[in-house]
């Protein structure tokens, strides 16, 4: 009476009985997911597993990982905001060269920097990264417990000594007070550097290092609690090894910064 009632037939009420609890030939994709999963400290969403199980011989489509990863309730972490260290004109501002052409077809062309926060509990650090644009990679670093000049400066001095020759190449930043000082700019212009600053108060204009500190705090900053900030910034560099040498980019075809350039034998 009641399948009558629903205008179903028997037979179909009877097919999908036997359907429930029937196994559906994922178990083995399901734990390569999980597996994925966990060693990526939850930094991969479906996209990038696709990827990395593409990259294992197991072809499967990026909507049944979805399916799948929805299933199991597994999520990729989300991104929050930044840090802005912009405090208002004290120097020179530069014109945005840049203007959001971020592409590059070669290393050693379009570097950008800018200065991220990191507070844990009562204590305070500040990351100072270089970035090429041609791969996303990190190509030095400082990190400090004050936001000052010499944060900026031994960070642009560590770039230009690991790279000297560098005709051409374009600096971009934000307008924050660091890259508006003379002595900063006088550095630029030495190594015949174009310096090139986003408008003020549009973070499109620097997307590229904004999505990179956007990644550190979601996959690293945000996914678990730190008891000190000594044990974050023993975290964070071993966290710039991992995302220059294993985490893999979709815009890369799923390889890393570091295997992208090594796979178009570019050395630097």
């Amino acid at each position: 009476m009641l399948l009558k009632i629903n205008g179903m037939a028997r037979s179909k009420y009877y097919y999908n009985i036997k359907r429930i609890g029937a196994p559906d030939g994922y178990d083995e994709v399901r734990q390569r997911i999980r597996k994925i999963y966990c060693k990526h400290h939850r930094r991969y969403g479906y996209r990038r597993i696709t990827m990395a199980l593409n990259a294992e011989g197991m072809q499967i489509n990026h909507k049944t990982v979805q399916k799948l990863m929805k299933e199991m309730g597994l999520y990729g972490l989300q991104k929050k905001r930044r840090y802005n260290s912009f405090h208002g004109r004290v120097g020179d501002v530069a014109p945005n060269v840049i203007d959001r052409q971020f592409k590059t077809d070669a290393p050693l062309r379009k570097w950008t920097t800018d200065v991220s926060q990191v507070c844990i509990h009562d204590k305070t650090i500040y990351l100072s990264p270089i970035l090429d644009m041609y791969n996303g990679e990190i190509i030095t670093y400082t990190i400090s417990r004050n936001p000052n000049l010499e944060l900026i400066m031994k960070m642009l001095k560590k770039g230009l000594k690991m790279y000297p020759d560098t005709p051409g190449l374009i600096m971009h930043s934000d307008q924050g007070w660091h890259y508006q000082h003379p002595m900063y700019q006088r550095v630029l212009k030495e190594h015949g550097i174009v310096q090139s600053m986003s408008r003020k108060g549009t973070c499109l204009d620097n997307a590229i290092m904004e999505n990179f500190f956007g990644l550190m705090k979601t996959e690293l900053l945000y996914s678990q609690e730190w008891d000190t900030i000594e044990q974050f910034e023993r975290a964070l560099r071993a966290y710039i090894k991992y995302y220059n040498n294993e985490r893999i980019k979709l815009r890369l075809n799923g390889m890393s910064p570091v295997q992208y350039r090594a796979q178009h034998q570019i050395k630097i």
